[in-house]
């Protein structure tokens, strides 16, 4: 795979790759330039050398796609095929000048990281989801079921933790902004941050858990670790898929169920998708204060309907789920990414019943826009619950 027209021809790396395979031989430049002459190949010290890099890449981390998982503020790295490579650095997706030799090689790539995972992946089972040891979401699709080729998606562990200072300073909330994240998190309501795919939700709520009060313990439920708060007593709790017999799968229903039997002074569920909407919204209507996680959700005003949505599927009655939601949840901080744009808090919500109704709404109580903070119909609600001066 190359960025370059002078990397050695596809077809002759592939027939060298086969020979050292056959002989189960390491690509060395002495093995390589063997191989070079016994396929009739006249090469010189440079392609040489060029061929061992690519081979050697091949069997180690992420091989081509390593230096782009180095880029600073990399969140994602997607390879569409052998042709796309994208990355996104903060800035939205952008395309990089990297392609890979052919679909076959994007194949090659993915079935090791699959396997470096402990999975599976082939014609068989052509699709994984898996994390990576050095906490890197990985997730693929074989061609031909994904189109226009073999599909890597890696998403990168955040590298450091965040402050709501930083962020702040950062521009992706105002100084009013900061002053009631704070108090959201001193009061020990409970909220959800909410926003769609890429937004910056987890950035935003481990920022806000490294607001906790160090006495405090954290015990944090994720599908795959990504919350890093910045705090002395964080216990975190990872699901696991099952392994390819089809046993072992850990769900994060399994782990919230878990959790509430360690004294959390906080529970965390890292992205709330599924059953474990139940146990949670229990757990934050029997004592368990300042609980908190993420939602996906276009805006505020969606959230009740996706808590509806989760809750019905996983067996609650909608006006359970609606009467748990509006004792359980009280705050919703949502954030978004315009486009080219920085990510940031956009609005504070507050949850509350809608009138004359069973049914919950989340009502703004402050929009930001343009660095100003628009007050809404929740405001006074939203000051009685984290104790600012209005």
């Amino acid at each position: 795979m190359t960025a370059h027209s002078s990397t050695p021809e596809g077809s002759v790396v592939e027939r060298v790759r086969r020979r050292l395979s056959a002989d189960a031989a390491e690509p060395t430049a002495l093995t390589v330039a063997d191989a070079l002459r016994a396929e009739q190949q006249v090469a010189g010290s440079g392609t040489v050398l060029q061929i061992v890099d690519q081979l050697r890449s091949e069997t180690r981390g992420a091989g081509p796609l390593d230096p782009l998982l180095a880029l600073p503020d990399v969140t994602d790295v997607l390879v569409n095929g052998a042709e796309q490579v994208h990355v996104d650095c903060g800035r939205g997706l952008e395309r990089v000048p990297l392609r890979f030799d052919d679909d076959d090689a994007v194949r090659r790539l993915a079935q090791r990281l699959a396997a470096q995972a402990g999975r599976r992946l082939d014609d068989a089972s052509p699709w994984v989801d898996a994390r990576l040891r050095d906490g890197t979401r990985l997730h693929a699709v074989l061609s031909p079921i994904a189109r226009p080729g073999t599909v890597i998606s890696l998403r990168v562990p955040p590298r450091r933790s965040y402050t709501l200072a930083g962020l702040r300073d950062a521009g992706s909330i105002t100084d009013e902004g900061l002053e009631l994240l704070t108090g959201v998190v001193a009061s020990r309501a409970a909220f959800v941050v909410t926003g769609g795919t890429g937004s910056g939700k987890t950035t935003l709520l481990s920022a806000l858990l490294s607001e906790v009060p160090p006495a405090e313990r954290i015990v944090v439920v994720e599908d795959a670790t990504e919350l890093r708060p910045d705090h002395p007593h964080v216990v975190g709790l990872e699901a696991r898929p099952a392994n390819v017999e089809g046993a072992g799968r850990v769900t994060v229903r399994d782990l919230v169920r878990q959790a509430l039997r360690m004294r959390p002074d906080r529970l965390v569920v890292g992205e709330v998708r599924g059953a474990e909407v139940v146990d949670l919204l229990a757990a934050l209507n029997t004592g368990h204060e300042g609980g908190c996680g993420t939602v996906h959700a276009n805006s505020p005003a969606d959230v009740p309907a996706r808590f509806e949505a989760l809750g019905v599927a996983a067996g609650l009655p909608r006006d359970a789920v609606h009467s748990q939601l509006a004792a359980g949840i009280e705050v919703v901080v949502h954030v978004g990414r315009p486009a080219a744009g920085r990510r940031a808090v956009e609005q504070i919500a507050v949850v509350r019943r809608a009138d004359g109704g069973a049914a919950v709404v989340c009502t703004p109580a402050v929009t930001f826009v343009g660095g100003r903070a628009i007050r809404g119909p929740g405001w006074s609600r939203l000051v009685g619950v984290v104790g600012v001066v209005g």
